[in-house]
């Protein structure tokens, strides 16, 4: 399988992290993870589905979710993620055993 990086294509931090990374790229905004995938990569990723969010982003503070998310389900939070790319943290970089949720440098080379 090649790897699938997605990622937001004005984030300074996704360009960054697409040197020398082949994989099949893709927009989260035009192509939103759906409710599955998502689900899936939580399992694959070892991290709480929190880490899954933007919480850096314009959507994520509007919408308050920083104090909604205590009082939500696992299953509530992926419908949310799946709702808007935008919330979701990127960039993602998605293997068959590992998903990585936004950029550490050290931790692509150990993938790549």
């Amino acid at each position: 399988m090649k790897k699938l990086f997605i990622e937001y294509p004005k984030c300074t931090t996704c360009r960054k992290a697409k040197n020398n990374v082949d994989f099949e790229d893709r927009d989260i905004v035009l192509n939103n993870p759906t409710e599955e995938e998502l689900g899936k990569w939580i399992m694959l990723s070892g991290v709480e589905i929190k880490k899954f969010f933007n919480t850096s982003g314009v959507l994520y503070r509007e919408m308050n979710l920083k104090d909604k998310l205590k009082d939500m389900s696992q299953e509530e939070m992926i419908k949310l993620l799946a709702s808007d790319g935008k919330l979701v943290k990127r960039p993602l970089l998605i293997t068959e055993e590992k998903v990585l949720v936004g950029f550490k440098e050290e931790t692509y080379k150990e993938i790549i």
